[in-house]
C-alpha cells in the first residue's frame, strides 16, 4: 500500500465518522485517478459531447461527497464507487439528450477490455446501462465486478481486495458477466435469462 493509499483510507474512515472536511482533503489525493477515469469515459463519447473530463469529475465528486449511507472501505472501493457515479452521470446526460430514442433499435455493444464503441455512443451507454441494471438485479456481485474492472479500471487483484474475494473468483465472475451482457445486448429485450452462476 502506498502512502497515498493509506492517506485515502484514513480520510475515508473520517468520512465514515461524519467528518465533512475529509471529503475536501480527499479530492487532491484522488484527483489524478478521477481524471484518468473521466478521460477514459470521455474518450468513448462523441467529439461534440457537452461534458468535459473536468466537468464530469466535478459532477461525480459532488454526488460522492453528498453520500451519507456509504461505508467506505478503502482506496479501491472509493475508485470503484467513483467509476459507478461517473457512469451514472453520463447515463443521466445521455438520457436527457436521447429521451426520444428510448425504445428504439437495439445496438450491439462489444464488451472487451477496452469497451469498443461505435458512432451511436449515447445509445450504447443507455443500452449498457440497461444491461448492467438487469445484471445487478440478477447477480449483484457480477455487476459490481464488471463495474470495477471496466469502468473503474481496477485490476483483478484490486477488485479481489475491495470485494474480499479471490482473484480466480474475480476472473470467473468477469467471464460470466461478460457472456451475460453480450447475450443481453444481442437478444431481443426481455429474452435474456438469469445471470450465469
Amino acid at each position: 500500500m502506498s502512502l497515498s493509499d493509506g492517506q485515502v483510507t484514513i480520510l475515508l474512515q473520517a468520512m465514515n465518522r461524519g467528518d465533512k472536511s475529509a471529503a475536501d482533503q480527499l479530492l487532491p489525493l484522488v484527483y489524478s485517478e478521477l481524471h484518468r477515469l473521466a478521460k477514459s469515459y470521455m474518450s468513448r463519447e462523441r467529439r461534440d459531447h457537452t461534458l468535459q473530463p473536468t466537468a464530469l469529475i466535478n459532477q461525480a465528486y459532488l454526488r460522492i461527497a453528498q453520500q451519507e449511507n456509504v461505508e467506505w472501505q478503502n482506496h479501491a472501493h472509493f475508485i470503484g464507487f467513483a467509476a459507478n457515479v461517473m457512469r451514472r452521470v453520463l447515463v443521466d446526460h445521455a438520457r436527457e439528450r436521447n429521451a426520444a430514442m428510448r425504445g428504439g433499435k437495439q445496438i450491439r455493444v462489444d464488451l472487451d477490455e477496452g469497451i469498443a464503441v461505435s458512432k451511436e455512443r449515447s445509445a450504447e451507454i443507455l443500452l449498457l446501462e440497461e444491461a448492467l441494471t438487469r445484471l445487478e438485479q440478477l447477480n449483484p456481485r457480477q455487476a459490481k465486478v464488471v463495474e470495477m474492472r471496466y469502468f473503474g479500471g481496477l485490476t483483478r487483484e484490486e477488485i479481489a481486495e475491495a470485494m474480499s474475494i479471490s482473484i480466480p473468483t474475480v476472473t470467473r465472475q468477469l467471464r460470466l458477466a461478460q457472456a451475460w451482457l453480450y447475450r443481453h445486448a444481442t437478444e431481443p429485450q426481455g429474452s435474456a435469462g438469469s445471470a450465469l452462476q
